[in-house]
């Protein structure tokens, strides 16, 4: 197989750039160094070789109510992206996550350089909702990487092939010192033998807001059980604030971990710290919960919307769990309590029996990351292979 020379990498937002920065390192060990990289990208990207058209940020808001002002921008950006794919006519356009900005950038390449080689990473959740988004996927794309087991044969069905290659989060645990956990007690001064709530309570200030009163009522009535429990909270810079006023009259020792001041990898290093060094955790329902999951903590889901979402969502979304692990392992493994069943008493409930007995989670856990890959290549490296195949197998149906 011919090696390819020139890769366009698209990422729409900072998850993005974490990936597109460890499948760029990891196509590099599989082809060698004499490849070119350019695209949209942030920080890690750039420090693996990214020319930029211009920076992730630009393009990355999320919410529709935050990105109506910014759409000429977007669009401008968009404009600017698809010229400079078509001009350079690269080996593959890989486009990574951010599936609105990916899909328009897809349809418009396609249109203009059909020949191009267009791979699509991390996956449209059709699983959950809109699933007719796999048939537009199969006009678009050459091939999908998805971050999950079970979503290959959604877009196989439309016939588009696709390639589960794990998701990104095992890498990451992957990369951290054994004796983490235990470093970040000594450094928060809580003893081996404390046990230790970890409060995740969301990234997002209506997140936050939502859920914090009911978390720390919980973890209040779980003190009144826990002899010694001690609270620890990693919190995004964008909520620390409120965060840190909501729990300055919990009733017990709290650790409030904030990433100020701190590079992006020594933060993730503290949060999976964090996470590791508990003995229960609970969290809002998102990627945290697998993220906990992977540093083999039982933990209790809980999450309130407002109700008119509520009354969206359950007319949309098609799945009987919000949680990505009882999704992979195909039973409720980790509780869930949503709406009006997420109050502190039966939070607080729940965490004391998982607290008690947390042996049927972490099996769950072992199952569903084994699927994830652990064992074997990692995910960046997956996701290469993909690209390379998807390069080659476009290559050999232009010269029949």
């Amino acid at each position: 197989m011919t090696a390819p020379r020139h890769i366009m990498v698209v990422a729409g937002e900072s998850s993005g750039d974490r990936l597109g920065a460890a499948m760029i390192r990891a196509l590099r060990q599989e082809v060698g160094d004499d490849i070119r990289f350019s695209g949209v990208g942030g920080p890690m990207m750039r420090a693996e070789g990214l020319e930029t058209i211009f920076p992730t940020d630009d393009i990355a808001v999320m919410g529709f109510t935050e990105i109506v002002p910014h759409i000429p921008r977007i669009l401008n950006r968009l404009k600017q992206a698809v010229r400079a794919v078509v001009a350079a006519r690269p080996d593959a356009l890989v486009t990574i996550d951010a599936q609105v900005f990916s899909a328009m950038l897809a349809k418009r390449v396609r249109r203009r350089a059909p020949d191009t080689t267009i791979v699509q990473y991390v996956a449209p959740t059709v699983w959950a909702w809109k699933p007719w988004r796999a048939g537009q996927a199969s006009k678009i794309y050459d091939r999908m990487l998805t971050l999950l087991p079970f979503e290959p044969p959604y877009f196989e069905r439309e016939g588009l092939e696709a390639d589960y290659v794990g998701h990104p989060v095992a890498e990451r645990v992957a990369q951290l010192t054994p004796d983490a956990p235990a470093a970040l007690r000594r450094e928060l001064d809580i003893a081996p033998e404390a046990p230790v709530l970890l409060v995740a309570p969301g990234s997002r200030g209506r997140e936050v807001t939502s859920l914090i009163t009911h978390f720390g009522e919980a973890a209040t009535l779980l003190a009144q059980k826990v002899q010694g429990l001690q609270v620890v909270v990693p919190v995004a810079d964008s909520v620390a604030t409120a965060v840190e006023q909501a729990v300055a009259d919990w009733p017990m020792p709290v650790h409030l971990l904030r990433s100020e001041g701190r590079t992006t990898d020594d933060s993730e290093d503290r949060k999976f710290a964090a996470f590791g060094c508990a003995d229960v955790a609970l969290v809002a329902s998102g990627t945290v919960a697998l993220e906990v999951a992977a540093m083999r903590t039982p933990m209790v889901v809980g999450y309130r919307v407002p109700k008119t979402t509520e009354f969206i969502i359950r007319r949309l979304v098609k799945v009987k769990s919000f949680t990505l692990i009882n999704l992979i392992v195909g039973r409720k493994a980790v509780p869930e309590l949503l709406q009006e069943r997420c109050t502190g008493p039966r939070l607080a409930d729940a965490l004391e029996a998982v607290m008690a007995d947390g042996s049927a989670q972490r099996a769950a856990f072992e199952e569903a990351f084994a699927s994830f890959g652990e064992n074997s290549a990692p995910p960046s490296v997956r996701a290469a292979r993909g690209v390379l195949t998807a390069i080659a197998r476009k290559r050999r149906r232009r010269t029949l």
